[in-house]
């Protein structure tokens, strides 16, 4: 259960923070650093599904992936300890082969890539391209943090390295929900070599 009754509680003023299972951190921790990009990349598809007119198929997706981004933002800030006095919520490959077979579906509406292409296009694809960056940063914070504490319980909590996994098949999908998200505005945004002049000056 969750409860917050008061949003402000002034315990993070000497730039520290408690990790989920109530340890206190420095807020530059890297474990710290990986769930914060964790929650942006979850805004950032917020922002998607407000803003983009996206089909309800891949709504019910990324809904699904919103949900599961807290999943990992909690998995991150539990340090893997030995005998846990409550069992912390875990990644799970299961969620990496969903995020896969989802990746599979969408790229069967979409024609193979011959071309880069650009970040555009309708609003959707835009924030999906934008999420899809946020993932990626995300991904390389959880491996800092995997990194600095290792996979295996320690003196210091380990890190799930699934989380790092899950991170990194989410930006292959949200590439993918980008390119679905502008078929109905004619498809991808294609990249021009050479900054997109005929002739150079």
């Amino acid at each position: 259960m969750v409860i917050l009754s008061r949003i402000y509680t002034r315990t993070g003023d000497d730039g520290q923070t408690a990790l989920g299972d109530m340890s206190r951190t420095s807020k530059n921790d890297p474990r710290l650093l990986a769930y914060a990009d964790t929650d942006e990349a979850n805004s950032a598809i917020g922002v998607a599904l407000a803003a983009g007119d996206l089909p309800e198929a891949l709504r019910t997706i990324l809904l699904r992936v919103q949900n599961e981004l807290f999943d990992v933002g909690a998995d991150l800030c539990t340090p893997i300890v030995p005998d846990p006095a409550y069992p912390p919520l875990r990644v799970e490959q299961p969620w990496i082969d969903d995020l896969e077979a989802d990746c599979d579906r969408l790229n069967e509406q979409v024609e193979t890539l011959r071309s880069f292409i650009l970040p555009g296009g309708t609003a959707g694809s835009a924030y999906l391209h934008l999420a899809r960056t946020i993932a990626r940063r995300a991904e390389r914070s959880a491996w800092l943090a995997l990194e600095t504490y290792g996979d295996q319980p320690g003196e210091r909590g380990g890190v799930n390295p699934l989380t790092a996994r899950y991170l990194n098949r989410l930006s292959d999908l949200l590439f993918l929900a980008a390119r679905v998200a502008n078929l109905p505005a004619g498809g991808d945004v294609l990249w021009q070599p050479g900054g997109g002049r005929k002739t150079k000056p």
